[in-house]
């Protein structure tokens, strides 16, 4: 196979951009219908595919976030201004969520935790992606990814949980690029 020095650069420049600069436009139909293409290519024991994918778009994000700020007020009644606002926009300004939903369940081969690996690549591969595509994103949880009821509430079935919530838009910013760790300080060499 021949080396790809596009593929390379890509993969030397992404970078996340945090949810609040990502604006319109979003990916197109066309363009989501490739970029959830690209997500569901992932490693994958047994070919079990333990995950899926909702996507929350026009008013659904809107819709979705009134839903979390309902759900805050009820868990903590004296919210602040500040942050019944910052619940009411979970899933803006971005103009595309995609939660990613991991599936993990026991199997007689295939351990959970490579099952939930794979729904971290789905992550991932749509941050790569969107990338790809000219977009930028935000892989996060947040705490509704982690609390029963709140995941319930943006469609998480019983057996199964957020692996992450990836927002996906058009950059606004330009994001300088983050300190990275030393490679010699991350890697060690088995000898034995």
């Amino acid at each position: 196979m021949p080396a790809t020095q596009a593929v390379v650069n890509h993969l030397l420049t992404r970078r996340s951009v945090t949810m609040l600069f990502l604006g319109p436009p979003g990916p197109n139909p066309a363009e989501l219908e490739v970029l959830l293409t690209i997500a569901t290519r992932v490693p994958d024991h047994g070919k079990l595919a333990p995950w899926r994918l909702i996507v929350f778009e026009g008013a659904a994000r809107v819709r979705a976030g009134d839903k979390l700020q309902a759900l805050a007020l009820v868990r903590e009644p004296g919210l602040s201004p500040e942050r019944i606002e910052e619940e009411r926009n979970r899933f803006l300004p971005a103009p595309l969520t995609v939660g990613v939903v991991s599936k993990a369940a026991p199997h007689e081969k295939i351990p959970e935790f490579e099952q939930l690996l794979s729904a971290a690549n789905v992550c991932f591969n749509l941050v790569h992606g969107a990338h790809a595509l000219g977009f930028a994103a935000q892989w996060v949880t947040r705490w509704f990814a982690y609390d029963a009821e709140a995941s319930r509430l943006l469609g998480v079935r019983d057996g199964e949980r957020f692996a992450g919530f990836v927002h996906i838009g058009t950059p606004t910013v330009t994001p300088p690029d983050r300190e990275r760790p030393a490679l010699a300080d991350v890697v060690t060499r088995w000898a034995g």
